[in-house]
């Protein structure tokens, strides 16, 4: 994930979220034995944009022929601490038009770029190279996550035609959203009658976690687990069909706590200088 203003650093909210240019990082989490976890927030110095191409520091994004080619060179932190360098390639299907409004004023935006890809990971760890489906996203806000939103779980799930993706958030004011759209491979999206919610076992963490579908959702793999997130492999069904895709669940009344940005800070160390070396 690449961050401009980055919602999960402690760092940035220390500093009253005012520039969020000095607060960028490129977050990425490996899974399973030996998984890593880098989340650097980085200052102003590390960031450089262009219309095809998105750097922090050492790593970066570059749209190349229909391709977005993520260059990773990061350390992780801890408890598994060492470098997670090599590349990651995503082919979309198809981008997409669709834009979600989180809520009523458009203060927070869910874009979902190409729900349908190919992935090409080749890190240079043994284990870490794979080609499957992905997906390419973003969240765009103007205000604080926890400033609006108390909880919300976002599921996204392959089909034989496509995929479909599910987003479900409780607001603050107690008002709830309720979106689910089915992509197709040429891009076209539509808008679909949502499934029963289904519950699944809480995280780790005791994070409350549930999804959507037309029988029990259950988890596959455990993905990432922290007091106030978590995300996993889920099985879901779809139309009478088993769907396997990633579910994340966040609760920003538990994000919302002093406590945890002291924890955070472990997690997500602060490097304010870099030199690109021009």
């Amino acid at each position: 994930m690449g961050f401009i203003g980055s919602v999960f650093s402690p760092w940035y909210a220390w500093s009253g979220r005012k520039d969020p240019e000095n607060h960028v990082c490129i977050n990425v989490a490996t899974y399973g034995p030996g998984g890593r976890f880098t989340m650097t927030d980085r200052g102003r110095d590390a960031l450089r944009q262009s219309p095809r191409k998105f750097e922090v520091g050492p790593s970066s994004l570059t749209w190349e022929r229909g391709e977005l080619v993520i260059d990773i060179n990061e350390i992780s932190a801890p408890p598994v601490i060492g470098r997670v360098r090599g590349k990651i390639r995503v082919t979309p299907s198809a981008i997409t038009g669709v834009e979600l409004p989180l809520t009523p004023d458009g203060a927070h935006v869910w874009r979902p770029f190409a729900p349908v890809s190919t992935v090409t990971c080749d890190l240079e760890a043994p284990g870490w190279q794979w080609t499957g489906h992905g997906y390419f996203d973003a969240n765009f806000g103007t205000r604080a996550l926890e400033a609006d939103f108390a909880y919300w779980t976002w599921g996204r799930y392959p089909t034989a035609s496509g995929a479909t993706c599910f987003y479900d958030a409780t607001r603050l004011d107690g008002s709830e959203l309720g979106a689910g759209f089915h992509f197709d491979r040429d891009g076209s999206a539509r808008a679909i009658d949502l499934p029963q919610k289904r519950a699944l076992p809480r995280s780790l963490w005791q994070v409350r976690r549930e999804t959507r579908g037309d029988g029990p959702a259950r988890q596959v793999m455990p993905m990432l687990d922290a007091p106030f997130y978590t995300r996993a492999m889920v099985e879901t069904q779809l139309e009478g069909q088993p769907s396997i895709g990633v579910h994340e669940a966040l609760d920003l009344r538990r994000f919302r706590s002093p406590l945890l940005k002291p924890m955070l800070a472990v997690r997500v160390p602060r490097r304010a200088r870099w030199n690109f070396g021009i």
